[in-house]
């Protein structure tokens, strides 16, 4: 089973899913990604995270960032499933807004490194996936996996500010987000970036320096951008 670090290239696959055949690079495109996986079908926990994308949906899609679930559990369970999901959200109507892949034989989940060690052990045929999210840029580049325990569920919000983060800072590219960081909040200057990298970058920006006691000038943060 590899294991997936940071800016590692996410390899291509292909899937049967509640959409039907998906070829992973030909579905997301140009588009950012998110591939995050369920332990099985009919689960409390995974129930209420997949109804609550439905309703968050277009946040992501307006940050150019596909969703795609995943679960060991085969395609007609999961269209079982989505009607549980959408019952369980107040009797949402409208169709189903993302893919769910089947991964009965567990083969794209060792791929991915989805498994735990343990449920390794005892065999693929009983091992069921933890609650993986990879970020996935247009390069299909990794810039976020976030491994949660079966028993806690994911922070959708949480999920939506490391997107912003992120795309803000490939975007800039001399800056970074600081602790709790909110859109329109200040940010941080890269250590490494120069006063002209700044001044051309944000022309018409403030920059404020925080002295500390080393005297060394790595906090600078930009407030209007």
């Amino acid at each position: 089973m590899a294991s997936l670090r940071l800016n590692s290239t996410i390899p291509n696959f292909t899937a049967t899913s509640t959409i039907g055949e998906l070829d992973y690079y030909d579905y997301v495109g140009d588009s950012w990604s998110i591939l995050f996986s369920h332990p099985l079908d009919f689960t409390p926990v995974c129930t209420t995270e997949l109804g609550r994308i439905i309703y968050q949906f277009e946040e992501f899609r307006e940050r150019n960032v596909k969703v795609i679930g995943l679960s060991c559990d085969d395609v007609s369970s999961h269209i079982r499933w989505i009607h549980d999901i959408k019952s369980y959200c107040l009797e949402f109507s409208g169709d189903f807004p993302y893919p769910i892949i089947a991964d009965p034989s567990r083969e794209l989940a060792m791929k991915l490194d989805m498994l735990d060690t343990e449920d390794t052990d005892i065999g693929l045929e009983e091992a069921l996936t933890v609650r993986s999210l990879y970020l996935i840029d247009p390069m299909k580049k990794l810039r976020l996996s976030m491994i949660y325990p079966v028993s806690t569920g994911r922070d959708i919000d949480e999920i939506l500010r490391v997107i912003d983060s992120l795309q803000l800072v490939d975007k800039y590219g001399i800056i970074e987000t600081p602790v709790n960081w909110i859109p329109g909040t200040k940010i941080l200057v890269d250590p490494t970036a120069t006063e002209e990298e700044i001044r051309r970058i944000f022309p018409d920006s403030k920059v404020e320096s925080t002295h500390l006691p080393s005297d060394r000038c790595y906090m600078r943060s930009i407030i209007n951008y």
